[in-house]
């Protein structure tokens, strides 16, 4: 009450027609809000697997788009790039931004932490669903004359800003975040971060915010890697742009994936003119292949199996069984070797408490290059 008693205040004094329509912005918005909160309450339903625009579960007042917060005529607020991303409607893409923060979240994907913790390769640090807190803006040309879309990199401290959020409360944080890492082992850090009891150093509608301006931004620059991005199916934007918010401009090393997205080779029109045709299926499995057969999808195979699974066409018909067919070929059962022994030593050893592991053996698992049927 005390913050709207000042902005009432303030537009007695002021005549500016455009500071009175800001002000009167400032006092809707809440309101719109509140009342938004209230009317919802409990009746928000859970959105299904595949069902990649329905809304979000989270509170709408924390998913409101926060560019009103920003003072666009601050080039300093704005930052390089800014501009386009708070310029985003939730028609540009085909998906639920909200949905795609929802999974960020999970603990599968980034997880979400309320202060800053490092990054488990670098050390560098993050809050939030894994939003960098130390990034530099950089140059990030556009190698691909047939894609005329460009990329945007800011500033952790751009971004920031372009959230709505104070650029001192960064610097606190991030000298914070340089003692804890000179107080606690990395053993330490750990245990708090899965233990939460790290002392919260944003709300729960900042860290959203935070999430959201970097999402726009992944959404972004896939349109710089993908020619064709707006023909993508819902699912397959939504892969695209997971792969772009993970990996940032490593994804540039994804030169299989990349190529086969965008077909550099004419591998689909040269087919055609052999007089076999490459159906939509066959393509895109073939661009899930170049994604099972990398580092990455050995390293995280969890999150790899759901992204992986999106780029099927059929996505959004039974994202279960995708999924399921991802898995079986990352993670393939493991065949244990069948040994003949008696009856008798077999029943003895049924009553033991010792299980293979105590006699050191290692599953063996043939080396071939792994694909979808």
């Amino acid at each position: 009450m005390a913050r709207i008693s000042v902005i009432l205040e303030r537009s007695r004094i002021s005549s500016d027609p455009e500071e009175m329509k800001a002000l009167t912005l400032r006092l809707l918005v809440p309101t719109l809000v509140l009342t938004m909160t209230a009317s919802a309450g409990a009746q928000m339903p859970l959105a299904q697997a595949g069902d990649l625009s329905s809304p979000s579960t989270l509170p709408s007042e924390l998913l409101m788009p926060q560019s009103f917060l920003v003072d666009k005529n601050d080039p300093s607020a704005l930052g390089d790039g800014s501009q386009q991303l708070l310029a985003f409607k939730d028609s540009d893409i085909k998906f639920s931004l909200p949905r795609l923060m929802e999974i960020l979240r999970d603990h599968r994907h980034e997880g979400w932490v309320l202060a800053a913790y490092p990054d488990p390769n670098t050390r560098r640090p993050l809050i939030g669903a894994g939003f960098s807190l130390d990034v530099e803006a950089t140059e990030h040309a556009q190698r691909d004359p047939l894609n005329p879309h460009p990329f945007v990199e800011p500033s952790s401290a751009q971004l920031w800003q372009a959230a709505g959020l104070a650029p001192d409360r960064l610097q606190q944080i991030l000298d914070q975040y340089e003692r804890d890492l000179n107080t606690w082992s990395p053993r330490t850090y750990r245990r708090k971060i899965v233990r939460q009891t790290l002392t919260p150093q944003l709300t729960e509608e900042e860290a959203t915010q935070l999430l959201r301006i970097s999402a726009i931004q992944a959404i972004y620059n896939a349109r710089g890697y993908c020619r064709g991005f707006d023909q993508l199916t819902a699912s397959q934007q939504m892969a695209f742009t997971q792969l772009v918010f993970q990996m940032g401009t490593n994804l540039e090393e994804f030169v299989g994936f990349l190529g086969a997205v965008n077909d550099q080779d004419g591998s689909r029109e040269l087919s055609q003119l052999d007089g076999f045709i490459e159906t939509d299926a066959e393509h895109w499995q073939s661009v899930q292949n170049t994604l099972i057969d990398s580092q990455w999808a050995r390293r995280y195979t969890v999150r790899a199996a759901a992204v992986i699974a999106m780029f099927d066409p059929e996505y959004s018909l039974e994202p279960g069984v995708a999924e399921q067919r991802v898995e079986a070929v990352l993670r393939p059962p493991v065949e244990h070797p069948r040994r003949n022994r008696p009856a008798a030593t077999l029943r003895v050893a049924s009553y033991t408490r010792h299980s293979g592991k105590a006699h050191g053996r290692k599953a063996s698992r043939s080396q071939v290059k792994r694909k979808l049927t």
